[in-house]
């Protein structure tokens, strides 16, 4: 059983997944506008947030973004309807961890939901450091930071996370499925597909080593990548 927190401003909707979520076995607490939701965000302890990105007060993409700046890290599922594509995009560079489109079938929805729990509830947090340095990189896993010569860089959530996974693997080749697996929580074969790890990498590597990087995350040709913090 989880505590699912959702924030959803249309009654009917909200009632309904609170229903369905109940009828699951999971604990739900509900409220039906940004700032509310923000709120309950930070202090409801939830396992998981059900989060409509069309909300009075603040929008849902406003509320991903608080919440990762603040260091709330409780997995979010947004709920979008047809045609916010876009929408999507920003908030799963926001942090947010996966989306279900409107209209939805309640199966759907379980299996997304089931899915982000297994992946946050397996991943071993103590196999990482509080720090890790490689290069001109610091990467302070406690405060969500990274520097560079001791400037700032700006990691998406998904980005950061690969770091994360780099880390817990590193020296080793890890392939494109196994990325969407343990990263977006999806298994090689369903949405998204390997060209979204290649997007990520691709930017999270020129932020991370320039133009000319690769020294430290590289590419295996036709599998994936390995990270190597000591480069050559």
């Amino acid at each position: 059983m989880a505590r699912i927190l959702v924030i959803e401003d249309e009654p009917d909707m909200r009632e309904g997944l609170r229903y369905n979520l109940e009828f699951e076995g999971h604990e739900v607490v509900l409220t039906g506008d940004g700032y509310a939701g923000l709120e309950a965000a930070r202090g409801a302890k939830a396992d998981i947030i059900l989060l409509d990105l069309m909300l009075p007060g603040l929008g849902g993409l406003e509320v991903v973004k608080r919440l990762r700046q603040d260091g709330v890290r409780t997995p979010v599922v947004i709920l979008t309807a047809r045609g916010q594509e876009n929408d999507k995009v920003q908030g799963l560079e926001m942090g947010a961890d996966d989306y279900v489109t409107k209209p939805f079938s309640v199966r759907e929805l379980m299996a997304r939901i089931d899915a982000v729990l297994r992946r946050v509830n397996g991943r071993p947090e103590s196999e990482v450091p509080p720090r890790f340095t490689f290069g001109d990189i610091t990467i302070d896993f406690e405060r969500r930071t990274v520097t560079r010569d001791g400037k700032p860089i700006a990691l998406s959530f998904k980005e950061f996370e690969i770091m994360r996974f780099f880390v817990r693997r590193q020296g080793q080749i890890i392939s494109r499925d196994e990325l969407l697996d343990q990263v977006w929580g999806y298994p090689g074969n369903a949405i998204p597909n390997t060209r979204t790890v290649d997007t990520h990498i691709a930017k999270l590597r020129k932020k991370l080593e320039g133009d000319g990087g690769g020294q430290h995350i590289r590419t295996v040709h036709k599998i994936g990548y390995r990270f190597m913090p000591e480069g050559e």
